[in-house]
């Protein structure tokens, strides 16, 4: 165990012992330099369950939506959208609109402000665009529509072209087809929540990744689209999607978010990010309580996984992540005797 960040890998320990999962890992960049990386129990309840270990891949949730978000900052940053203050409509073709969506913009569904709601196979407006935030995953189904749409190419096309054979990552993508260097998802055979797409073009919740490149994810972005001294992406595009975009809210403890990101702009009291974690930070947290949290200040990437899918009786998922960031900044401010 690295004695920088002890606290840090005892909670998240702790936490892996806690949910309903049979194994967890947890990987922390500090100075670009690798600070720990610890991997708990196997990759499933069953009697020859392989260790966790590097390569195995878990299942990111919304996690994913950080890779939607950088797919929308390409096409803005490469001239397919004019900006994100454009009307949806007017990047969708006509049988894929519908009259509740005049009036919310881009914008509004990056930043979960634009108050739509599949209910019945059907939409409903559940607060006007702009008004209010909402978590709800229809605006990924309206992002993916407006990229194929704008670009004539898949959000799953973008990322594996701009990012996964420039980086050569093996270990990250949307998958149907499943060997052993998967987790099995643990979930009760009722959960509402859990859906399991068979497309692979990066609308479904069936992305997966290894903890190692989903930190170097998190690596691209403090580093400003740079890895292992490559420019792998422009770094405009990484400071379109990581930097401040939600519209100016009545509530002021409602999240803050830029492309999906959550960010650490106002100490917000229904953000997942910690109070002691520093403005400018941003982090995306899934069902799986997969959570990757980048700290630009500290020069931090932490990245924790499990393989579980909802919550147990009692744990209260939202204070649990926000400590993780809470962790990272008092090992720090130990380590420099704050």
């Amino acid at each position: 165990m690295n004695t920088l960040f002890s606290k840090t890998t005892k909670a998240v320990q702790n936490t892996y012992e806690t949910l309903n999962c049979s194994g967890g890992s947890l990987i922390i960049y500090h100075q670009n330099q690798l600070a720990v990386e610890q991997y708990w129990g196997k990759q499933s309840n069953k009697e020859d369950a392989k260790n966790i270990q590097p390569h195995t891949r878990f299942h990111l949730a919304s996690c994913r939506k950080t890779y939607v978000g950088f797919a929308v900052a390409y096409a803005v940053m490469n001239g397919y959208i004019d900006s994100i203050d454009d009307d949806i409509t007017k990047h969708l073709p006509i049988d894929k609109q519908h009259p509740l969506y005049k009036g919310t913009t881009i914008r509004h569904l990056l930043t979960h402000t634009h108050g739509l709601k599949l209910h019945n196979d059907g939409v409903e407006r559940v607060f006007k665009a702009g008004e209010d935030w909402g978590y709800q995953g229809i605006n990924i189904d309206i992002l993916s529509e407006i990229l194929q749409f704008t670009t004539k190419k898949t959000i799953a096309q973008i990322v594996k072209e701009e990012v996964f054979i420039p980086l050569q990552f093996k270990e990250t993508g949307w998958y149907n087809q499943f060997d052993d260097s998967f987790v099995e998802v643990i979930r009760p055979e009722s959960q509402p929540h859990w859906t399991a797409p068979i497309n692979i073009d990066g609308s479904g919740m069936n992305m997966y990744a290894s903890t190692r490149e989903f930190a170097k994810w998190g690596l691209l972005h403090l580093n400003q689209g740079m890895l292992d001294g490559q420019q792998v992406i422009d770094p405009l595009i990484i400071q379109l999607a990581t930097s401040f975009q939600s519209p100016v809210l009545m509530n002021p403890d409602l999240p803050d978010n830029g492309f999906l990101w959550f960010v650490k702009n106002s100490p917000a009291q229904r953000s997942e990010i910690g109070e002691f974690v520093p403005d400018g930070s941003y982090q995306i947290l899934g069902y799986t309580t997969v959570t990757l949290l980048v700290i630009p200040q500290e020069n931090i990437v932490a990245v924790r996984a499990f393989n579980s899918f909802g919550n147990p009786e009692g744990y209260n998922y939202l204070r649990d992540v926000k400590d993780f960031g809470n962790n990272i900044m008092l090992d720090i401010k130990q380590a420099i005797g704050v």
